[in-house]
């Protein structure tokens, strides 16, 4: 927008610079003594003396959007002008080229570019326009940032877990299986890759599918410890909507429910999701001949789902042709025919012991160095070369050697698409010990358990406990709470309770979990205590909302007045961390081998510091003491993971509900059962660690890359400037921000607050919520917000402040002794743009580029800094603000002129620089895997393929950037200040 020496003729459209409210104005007459103009919008009209009129000429540049009358929107490319009038030439929504004449522009079209609001006297706050810049460098750092995506989490800075997040997140389309064993965190892994999808927008949706068993594990994970929007879809949503995937940006579902409703299956199909991930993978089942139906299904998923995640603790359980068929669902075409994978399973073996070699600094033999030589890279051979050469230095010869063993392990076996860790290796422990407690049964239930000897009233069994019958016999205080109403309740006779209270006596100062297998018995626990002792206790089931569930972990973990124990239903091993309690008592046993190792897994994980004591009451000549048997004796699960469990849970089925019914009805006692399991299972862990893949396993993990994770991303500068910016942006949008202690706050929205910044993030609005910015004070209170970068609030704030027009154009005051009253500066914030190509943004964010200048347009912004001369300014009061701009109009256009040169003249460096930023972070990744592509032409072919398209696209696009005014603050100095 421009104002020249007024040349009034009719239909142009003019701004009163008294009444800027009263929008667009047209021209009806005009003559040389005066001009009358009609404000359409607002129904009024102004006749204005023609020497003096105090109006300011409509003019849109190239880039801006202009609204037609009709309603339909165009984009100027260009501008001519005709007898006076202004036309503007572009493509509308459609992409059709056309012209729009002034005198058909909507008349209640809002300016929003910052000239114009400038112009026009429509003006921000300066903590609005602060806000802004503030938010446009922030974009520009964290779209550099090369851990995106990583800092965010609620997570543990756990090396192996950081390290296989940072090298599968980064790739477009990762097609991996997570393979670490049993307690090493696959789940966060799959979390962390997912949230570093999304946040870098390599991924816009998911697909999850994992066990029933774990729906809410995997629920409050991605919620609690990502942050991230999770739609559960089940059988009772798509009974409630006939499309319940169609607004789902992450899908949770059962595996079981999904693959068996052929609907709903159908219906997910027919979706667009960018990433699929599977738990439990191994539950597959393949075999060259009969591929399992749950199999196929996954299979056709996997085929139109760009990106794949494969978890599972076991891998090889089924075999190496399990292990085949895992990978031949990750990629088809490089793992084609399960003969020809067994043949390169032994050039893998060949290069593990190779590497191994080499990191033990010892010679390779001439056998090893033949066999690398027929199947080395150019590259490689030339660092082997180097390698061996006599003249070699020790700094070169280490230098050689790493670099070789990193190309061996890229280029060779499956060390690109499966991870797997092992406790061994990533250590940090603890010892187990179990404590049992055997109690003679109840009479009550005694007799209870005794009705059950036909297949009727074991049915009758399965729909009051909902458990399969012999496992409804492990709950006998559910049958009894049914089926004996009138009578006491359960508590009253079941000694287990006074177990509990028997521990918490003994353990004063400890705290106690304790994990039952239904919510009625958690809730029915509780009161018990209460009455009996006083105790009381903490609960969390699945029947809480999760803000509930959150407060009651909060207390039970607060040291000085928490509650001494946490009853939990089966969800208590969903996913939360209480490292610091180490007595977990299973006042049940669940009923399958899995889901024992889930609840010991809430304390046995990375981070417990001490021995944890596993605390079993069972009751005697009960199906409860043949399942603890067959836990402790024949699985041996209390003294350590058992990633055999669930195999031979299903092996030994048909026995095992013999051996569960024996105490009650004297069925066949099967003395050498628990000598048999126990046989297996020594013999199948024998074969798992026969089989183990160490070259995988190097692949898995390298300590040096982790370690510069860690630190980095314990670096407490980002934090600092977290807190700066959210401190000006919760002040901008109107919510109250208390201190609770130097790293946790506590928010509070008003009435007068713009809550619009809480969207998609789990926050209490009536009550308010806390957040802290420290990592370890997150990971203990689930019930505090982790404040990073990536948090839903901060990304909110960003979007807010950078995506409407507000904070665009201020004025304000400069009071410092060194500069005369009445100078005036124009600071102007530019943005960098591009056309919309994928992946973009990492290379071509949303650059903010800074001028500063003076009235005779020199550009000081190199010597004064943004947040050093915003220290020193003040708010004009609206109406003298307005005076201020009227009255310096013409050196303010000028200054503005000024400085579109300087941005034009700027923009080939930006380019260029963020040409050489591309090129430095996509070239060496095709070097690479143009070097795996000619070992194998099936191999990364896809990857390879893209990257060159998208080097082409970005080189397209980064040559038609432009740098657009973003925002501009006229500045005048007042003298010294007061």
């Amino acid at each position: 927008m421009s104002r020249n020496t007024p040349s009034f003729a009719l239909g142009q459209r003019w701004i009163s610079d008294a009444e800027v409210e009263l929008g667009l104005g047209t021209i009806l007459q005009c003559d040389p003594r005066s001009v009358t103009l009609l404000f359409l919008s607002s129904g009024e009209t102004r006749v204005y003396a023609t020497s003096s009129a105090p109006l300011t000429r409509v003019m849109f540049s190239e880039g801006d959007q202009i609204t037609h009358q009709d309603g339909w929107t165009l984009k100027v490319e260009d501008t001519k002008e005709v007898d006076g009038l202004f036309i503007y030439l572009g493509e509308n929504s459609l992409g059709e080229w056309i012209e729009l004449p002034e005198t058909q522009i909507d008349a209640a079209m809002q300016l929003q570019g910052p000239r114009e609001k400038l112009m026009t006297g429509q003006l921000d706050r300066n903590n609005e326009f602060y806000l802004r810049a503030l938010s446009r460098q922030a974009q520009t750092r964290l779209a550099q940032d090369p851990l995106r995506g990583l800092r965010g989490p609620r997570v543990g800075l756990i090396p192996h877990q950081l390290y296989i997040a940072h090298e599968v997140g980064r790739r477009l389309a990762p097609r991996v299986l997570l393979a670490d064993e049993v307690g090493l965190g696959k789940t966060i892994e799959a979390g962390l890759i997912l949230h570093q999808q999304l946040i870098t927008g390599r991924a816009q949706r998911a697909l999850i599918l994992v066990p029933g068993s774990l729906c809410h594990q995997w629920l409050v994970e991605l919620l609690r410890r990502f942050g991230l929007p999770v739609t559960l879809v089940d059988a009772d949503r798509a009974a409630a909507t006939e499309a319940p995937f169609a607004d789902a940006q992450i899908a949770l579902v059962s595996r079981h429910w999904l693959l068996g409703t052929p609907a709903a299956l159908e219906q997910a199909a027919q979706e667009s999701w960018d990433l699929l991930i599977v738990d439990e993978a191994h539950h597959l089942h393949w075999s060259p001949d009969a591929p399992s139906a749950e199999y196929q299904q996954v299979a056709q998923l996997a085929q139109q789902i760009p990106g794949l995640l494969l978890l599972t603790a076991t891998p090889e359980q089924a075999g190496q042709a399990g292990f085949f068929a895992q990978l031949h669902l990750l990629d088809p075409a490089r793992y084609p025919d399960f003969e020809q994978f067994q043949q390169e399973e032994e050039g893998y073996r060949a290069s593990a012991e190779a590497i191994q070699r080499l990191a033990d600094q010892q010679p390779l033999s001439s056998t090893e160095r033949a066999d690398l030589e027929t199947r080395l890279a150019a590259d490689s051979l030339a660092l082997l070369a180097l390698l061996e050469h006599p003249e070699t230095s020790d700094a070169q010869r280490d230098s050689a050697r790493q670099q070789l063993i990193e190309q061996l392990l890229d280029r060779y076996g499956t060390g690109r698409v499966l991870f797997r860790n092992r406790r061994a290796s990533v250590g940090g422990f603890p010892e187990r010990l179990l404590h049992a407690y055997p109690y003679e049964a109840p009479e009550g239930y005694q007799q209870l358990l005794s009705q059950y000897d036909q297949p009727h009233k074991q049915m009758m069994a399965e729909a009051l406990s909902g458990q399969a019958w012999p496992y409804a016999g492990l709950y006998p205080e559910r049958l009894y709470a049914v089926q004996q109403r009138d009578a006491a309740p359960w508590w009253e006779i079941d000694p287990r309770v006074t177990c509990v209270l028997e521990l918490l006596a003994q353990y004063p100062d400890d705290k106690l979990l304790v994990i039952c297998a239904h919510a009625d018995t958690v809730l029915e626990l509780s009161e018990a205590l209460r009455r009996q002792s006083g105790v009381l206790a903490a609960v969390f089931h699945e029947d809480m909302p999760l803000i509930e569930r959150d407060r009651a972990a909060a207390w039970f973990a607060d040291e000085e007045d928490g509650a001494p124990l946490l009853i939990c239903s089966e969800i208590g091993s969903e996913g939360r961390n209480f490292q610091f309690a180490h007595h977990l008592v299973l006042f049940d046993l669940p009923a399958h081998p899995d889901l024992l190792e889930q609840r010991i897994g809430r304390l046995d994980r990375i981070g417990q510091s001490q021995t944890i004591h596993l605390h079993v009451p069972y009751l005697s000549g009960t199906p409860q003491e043949a399942w603890f048997a067959w836990c402790h004796q024949g699985l041996d699960q209390f003294s350590a993971p058992r990633p055999v469990g669930a195999s031979l849970f299903a092996d030994f089925q048909d026995e095992l509900q013999t051996w569960l019914e024996s105490p009650l009805f004297g069925a066949p006692d099967d003395d050498d059962l628990l000598q048999r399991v126990e046989a297996a299972r020594v013999a199948a862990e024998i074969e798992l660690e026969a089989g183990r893949h160490r070259l995988l396993e190097l692949a898995s993990h390298r300590p040096a890359v982790s370690q510069e994770l860690v630190t980095a991303l314990d670096d407490q500068e980002m934090d600092q400037a977290l807190r700066h910016y959210l401190e000006i942006a919760l002040d901008v949008y109107r919510v109250h921000n208390e201190d609770l202690d130097s790293h946790t706050w506590y928010l509070k929205p008003g009435r007068e607050s713009d809550t619009g910044i809480f969207h998609d993030v789990h926050f209490d609005l009536e009550e308010g919520n806390s957040g802290t910015f420290l990592r370890s004070k997150a990971l203990a209170r689930d019930d505090l917000h982790f404040l990073t970068w990536e948090h839903p609030l901060t990304r909110n704030c960003l979007d807010a402040a950078t995506t409407t027009s507000q904070g665009n154009a201020a004025v304000a005051l400069l009071k410092n002794p060194a500069l005369p009253a009445g100078t005036l500066l124009i600071e102007a914030f530019y943005c960098l743009e591009a056309p919309k190509t994928e992946g973009l943004e990492r290379y071509l964010p949303p650059q903010s580029v800074r001028f500063l200048l003076d009235a005779q347009g020199n550009d000081l912004a190199a010597k004064v800094g943004f947040k050093g001369l915003s220290r020193q300014l003040f708010r004009l009061k609206k109406g003298m603000a307005r005076d201020l701009v009227k009255l310096r109009l013409d050196l303010i256009r000028q200054l503005l002129d000024q400085a579109d040169q300087l941005a034009l003249a700027r923009l080939p460096t930006e380019i260029e620089t963020a040409q050489t930023r591309m090129r430095a972070v996509l070239d060496p990744e095709v070097a690479r895997l143009e070097a795996l592509s000619q070992l194998d032409p099936h191999l990364a072919r896809g990857e390879l393929d893209w990257l060159h398209q998208q080097r082409q696209q970005l080189d397209q696009a980064l040559n038609h950037a432009l740098l657009r005014l973003d925002a501009v603050r006229v500045i005048v100095a007042s003298g010294p200040a007061d």
